[in-house]
Parts: structure tokens; C-alpha cells; sequence
């Protein structure tokens, strides 16, 4: 399968978990992964390890989300939507082998695909917010100097254009 697939069942997945215990979980997994034709056992194990991995930063990930997402905790989100942010806030924080454009870029698409006529620009936002905290925790205090004299040089280059 392609990663796209993948990523696809994943969030079908987390979907499945807004609606099931903890505990009914490992069940709803296994038929939900029985059911898929012809699956590589390769594609199968990706999909049930990473539907783990993502169960167990579920608090952490959620806590991301409540304070990135002004005015919406996740409790109000709809279900597709915090599927799809729970699965795009992992592979930006916790999966180094996703580039953090594609994390987005596939959000995004899944929110079209499945969610509501604001679900893409919503998902878009919160994930922007996310990576540019990432981003802006992996520099150190001299490149957030440097960037914010580029941007105050720029902001100055372009106000003397309108004189």
C-alpha cells in the first residue's frame, strides 16, 4: 500500500476510537484490519503499530491541540477532525521518517475527504501553529535572533517601498 493507504486506515482507526472503549479497541482493530482485501502483513503491522503509538500520546497530543486550537478544545471538535489532528500532530511531533509539509499536506486531504466544508482550512491552521511551535523549539536563541533581525530588516526594506 502507499503510504497515502496507510495513513487512510490509521485515521479511519482513530475515528473508530472516538466511538469505542479503550478496551473494545484491540477488538474493533482486528476486524476492521480483517476486512481489508488483500493486505500485506507488512501493511498490516504499520497500521496496527502506528495506531498504537498514536493511542498512547493521545494525552500529550490532545493537550498540543487544546492549547493551539483557540476557542475549540478537543472535546467540541468533531470526530473526524480530531482523528485526522491526532494523526497529523503525531507524525509532526513524534515521527522523524514524515516530512512535516507531508504530515500536513495528507491532513489536509483527509479533512476534505471526510470531514465538514471548514475541515481543511481548520485542520490547515491548527497543524501550521504545531509545526511552526516545533520548528521554533529545535532552534536555539541565536537563530530566533537572526530570523527575527531578517524580519524586522525586511518589514523596513518594505516600508521604504512605500514611501
Amino acid at each position: 500500500m502507499k503510504r497515502s493507504e496507510l495513513r487512510e486506515h490509521i485515521f479511519k482507526l482513530l475515528f473508530m476510537s472516538g466511538f469505542n472503549t479503550k478496551q473494545e479497541m484491540p477488538a474493533q482493530v482486528g476486524l476492521y484490519l480483517e476486512g481489508l482485501a488483500d493486505p500485506e502483513p507488512k501493511d498490516l503491522a504499520y497500521i496496527e503499530d502506528k495506531f498504537y503509538r498514536i493511542r498512547e500520546k493521545f494525552r500529550d497530543i490532545d493537550r498540543i491541540l487544546n492549547d493551539t486550537s483557540k476557542g475549540w478544545k478537543t472535546t467540541r471538535m468533531n470526530k473526524v477532525d480530531l482523528a485526522v489532528l491526532r494523526l497529523a500532530a503525531y507524525e509532526i511531533l513524534y515521527d522523524e521518517d514524515i516530512p512535516t509539509s507531508v504530515a500536513i499536506n495528507e491532513a489536509v486531504e483527509l479533512s476534505k475527504r471526510f470531514g465538514g466544508e471548514d475541515s481543511g482550512s481548520f485542520t490547515n491552521g491548527i497543524l501550521g501553529r504545531i509545526a511552526a511551535s516545533a520548528a521554533e523549539a529545535q532552534k536555539g536563541p541565536a537563530d530566533v535572533i537572526k530570523e527575527t533581525a531578517e524580519a524586522k530588516e525586511e518589514t523596513g526594506n518594505a516600508e521604504e517601498g512605500l514611501s
